[in-house]
This record gives C-alpha cells, sequence and structure tokens, in this order.
C-alpha cells in the first residue's frame, strides 16, 4: 500500500483514524445529528450545532493537535463514529477520551478497539501521565467499557450539555502499562 495515499494517520485491524475537515460536515451530521448517538451527550443537536462541533474539533486538531477523529471501517471506508481526545488538565498531561458510535454499528466491538488505539495513542505518542472519561448515568454501556479498558471511578463531574452529574473515571500510564504487559 502506498503510505503516501493513505488517509489514515492509525489504523487498528478493523479501522482507520484521519482528521476531521470542513468538507465532513455530512459526515458530522450522520453523526452527531443522530439522536440515538447523542442521547447521552445532551443532543440531540440542531443542524448549527452539529456545524460548531465540527468547526471545534478542527480548531482542537489546530491548536492542540488531537481531536475526536473520525473513524472508519476499514473494508469499506464507511463512517463508524469517532473516536480520540482532548485536553483535561494539560498540565497533568491528562487528557479525555471519547468515542461515539454510529447507532449502525453499535454491538461490533468498535468502542473497545478504537479506544484501545486513542488510549495507545495517548501514552506512546502523547507520553500522557493519564486518561479520564466519563458518561451519562444511564449509559451503561459506556459504563461497562471503560471498567473493561482499565479505568477506575474516580468522581461524579458536573457535565453542562446534559446538565447531570457524570461518573468520571481515571486511568493512569502506569495502569495502562501494567494492563497492556498482562495481555
Amino acid at each position: 500500500m502506498d503510505r503516501a495515499a493513505d488517509p489514515y494517520f492509525l489504523r487498528t485491524a478493523r479501522l482507520g483514524f484521519r482528521l476531521w475537515t470542513e468538507s465532513d460536515l455530512p459526515l458530522a451530521a450522520a453523526l452527531w445529528g443522530d439522536p440515538a448517538v447523542t442521547q447521552y451527550i445532551g443532543g440531540p443537536f440542531s443542524a448549527e450545532q452539529v456545524a460548531d462541533r465540527l468547526a471545534t474539533e478542527i480548531a482542537r486538531q489546530a491548536e492542540h493537535g488531537i481531536q475526536y477523529w473520525p473513524v472508519f471501517l476499514l473494508a469499506n471506508d464507511d463512517l463508524m463514529g469517532c473516536c480520540g481526545l482532548r485536553p483535561y488538565r494539560p498540565a497533568e498531561r491528562i487528557y479525555e477520551i471519547g468515542v461515539h458510535i454510529l447507532a449502525a454499528q453499535w454491538g461490533h466491538g468498535y468502542a473497545r478497539e478504537a479506544s484501545v488505539a486513542a488510549m495507545q495513542y495517548a501514552f506512546t505518542r502523547l507520553e500522557a501521565a493519564g486518561l479520564f472519561a466519563g458518561h451519562n448515568p444511564g449509559n451503561q454501556a459506556s459504563r461497562h467499557l471503560l471498567q473493561k479498558l482499565g479505568f477506575r471511578y474516580s468522581h461524579d463531574e458536573f457535565y453542562p450539555p446534559t446538565g447531570l452529574q457524570h461518573p468520571s473515571y481515571l486511568l493512569t500510564r502506569e495502569a495502562f502499562t501494567a494492563l497492556r504487559d498482562s495481555r
């Protein structure tokens, strides 16, 4: 494969990560415009809110070198969702990890696969000291995923888009390394 022509900067066995661009508004609308996808993150979102979200992700990449990257199925290059990082406690090198999956892609293990790739990226390329993640208290699938990934509950944190206290978790570099080495 010609790596220069490869649109993906990060790959797993089934998934490819690339950067959001302004021309991705239809993809962003398919993802963040879907009430099933956004029910736990403050949605449903209007077309204007989706456009703002896309612009925020592009700006975050320009400013910090990270975003919730669009993730595609390598088998057909269809959008699977997004997964990535954003600054949480920059001075401490702690990033927030998040994943949003299209409803049609639920139940295939993509959230775990994408999250593991983002975790490895954070700890190896960014030299993160830790990762933070939270979830809506009603989203038990996210709770289960975070626990499977080795995150440990740390506190409840207010999440303005939902107006709720979200259970929040941390994964340290040391815990990630121990988990990786035990497999």
